[in-house]
C-alpha cells in the first residue's frame, strides 16, 4: 500500500530531513510561463497545474478535462513517471456541478484500486478561461 509511504514522505518532509539531492526544476515549453512545469525534490515530483483549454477552441468540459489529464500525464512522461505514479492530485473546478463529469474522465487514467489521494476545490475562475486545473504529485525511485 503506498499510505504509509505517503504519510513517511509528509514526516520526512515536515521534520524537515535534507533531501538527498537539491530539488530539479524543470522549465515548461513556453519558457515565458514564470513557474517550472514540474520540480523534483527528492522521490517526489511536483507536476504543476496543468488546464485542458486550447484558445479559440472550445470545448466540452469532458473533453477539457481529459486534455487537462493528458497534459499531466505528457509531463510525468518527460520527467520519468507516469500516471502509475502519482499519489496525490489536487483538482480545481469553476463549477462544482461538474465533479461528476471531471470523475469519469478521471477514473479512466488510473488502475481500479490504485486511485491516488484527492482534494477537489471549487473555484471563481482559472487561467486561461479554464473549467478545469490538475495538479499531481508522483513518486519516483530514489535516485542513485
Amino acid at each position: 500500500m503506498r499510505a504509509p509511504l505517503i504519510a513517511g514522505i509528509a514526516l520526512a518532509l515536515l521534520a524537515g530531513r535534507a533531501l538527498a539531492a537539491p530539488p530539479e526544476y524543470f522549465p515548461p515549453a513556453n519558457a515565458a510561463s514564470p513557474f517550472s512545469e514540474a520540480v523534483r525534490a527528492g522521490d517526489l515530483l511536483i507536476v504543476s497545474g496543468q488546464l485542458g483549454v486550447r484558445p479559440g477552441q472550445p470545448a466540452a468540459f469532458e473533453d477539457e478535462a481529459k486534455r487537462a489529464m493528458d497534459n499531466v500525464a505528457a509531463v510525468l512522461g518527460r520527467h520519468g513517471a507516469s500516471m502509475n505514479d502519482v499519489v496525490k492530485c489536487t483538482v480545481l473546478l469553476t463549477d462544482m456541478g461538474k465533479f461528476a463529469a471531471f470523475n469519469s474522465v478521471y477514473v479512466g487514467y488510473f488502475k481500479p484500486g490504485h486511485l491516488p489521494a484527492r482534494t477537489a476545490i471549487g473555484v471563481g475562475a482559472l487561467a486561461a478561461g479554464a473549467a478545469v486545473e490538475v495538479e499531481c504529485w508522483a513518486y519516483l525511485a530514489p535516485r542513485d
